[in-house]
């Protein structure tokens, strides 16, 4: 069987459909990946894509589509709720099938260095692919966002991994990686008060004595008028969806706020909802191999 290696890349752009599709074209041009997905947020103001394919195939669309963001996204115009740093903020790769967690570090490398190399688009390395423990976090590279990164990015403990220790004029900077699947997840709330967000981000944020495999912020989603638990479930067989959602529906109870609605962005394993249905359900004895889907 054919290795298979999922990408997820986020841009940053969720308003210009022109340049979202634009990006999208870059990505399908390239024989042998299938684009699955994607997700455009306004008020993020950031796209997340997801494509599939063999490993030298999804490295180069990987590559194409940084190409086409550096030429048509400008970070100094843009603005929105979801930190970022980068025209391409981030470009993970997942295993899949028949490749290992390893050979997708060495994919996020070689990208690495090609995205510098003709790009001269400063990199970090993130998640597994980091050199170093405490660049693992994607939020300790990223803190500061695009604007604090400017002066940042001499620091010697923030200097990239590829490239020199300035940002891109544009296009910024990239953080490019290897990570299990993850599950982008957002819980809305019933009130616009974006302080109570952020108090509930903090009780399930890995970082403030969380769920180690949770990440979260609090945000104000201003088209809806809403406040936002917006959130990166890391390992959802670490911690599942059901118990993040209780956990915040309870926080918000106590301050007088209902859960008016959650969504997940972009793709999601199976097996995570199969976990919700299964503790909503209290279903007994259930296996995966149940599930209809499973037998095609």
């Amino acid at each position: 069987m054919a290795k298979i290696v999922q990408c997820v890349p986020n841009f940053s752009e969720g308003r210009r459909q022109e340049v979202i599709d634009q990006i999208l074209g870059a990505i399908t041009s390239v024989e042998g990946v299938k684009l699955v997905d994607y997700s455009s947020d306004a008020s993020h103001n950031r796209s997340v894509v997801t494509f599939l394919g063999e490993p030298q195939p999804a490295k180069q669309a990987a590559f194409k589509a940084i190409e086409k963001a550096k030429e048509l996204i400008n970070m100094d115009e843009h603005k929105g709720e979801h930190p970022r740093m980068g025209a391409t903020d981030v470009v993970p790769f997942i295993p899949i099938r028949e490749i290992t967690m390893e050979e997708c570090v060495e994919l996020a490398r070689e990208l690495g260095q090609e995205v510098w190399e003709k790009l001269q688009i400063p990199v970090y390395l993130y998640e597994k692919a980091a050199c170093a423990p405490e660049r693992q976090n994607l939020s300790t590279l990223r803190k500061g966002q695009y604007e604090g990164l400017k002066t940042a990015v001499a620091e010697p403990e923030r200097m990239p991994d590829f490239g020199e220790a300035k940002l891109h004029p544009t296009a910024g900077i990239t953080a490019i990686g290897a990570r299990p699947p993850l599950i982008a997840y957002n819980i809305n709330l019933g009130t616009n008060n974006v302080e109570i967000a952020k108090k509930i981000a903090n009780v399930i944020r890995g970082s403030k004595g969380g769920f180690p495999a949770v990440k979260a912020l609090g945000i104000k989603i201003e088209e809806r008028d809403m406040a936002q638990v917006t959130i990166n479930m890391c390992n959802f067989k670490e911690v599942s969806l059901f118990r993040v959602f209780e956990i915040v529906k309870n926080e918000a109870e106590r301050y007088g706020v209902n859960v008016i609605g959650s969504e997940i962005v972009g793709l999601t394993p199976m097996e995570a909802l199969i976990d919700v249905a299964d503790h909503y359900l209290r279903l007994e004895n259930f296996k995966m191999d149940q599930i209809l889907e499973t037998k095609l």
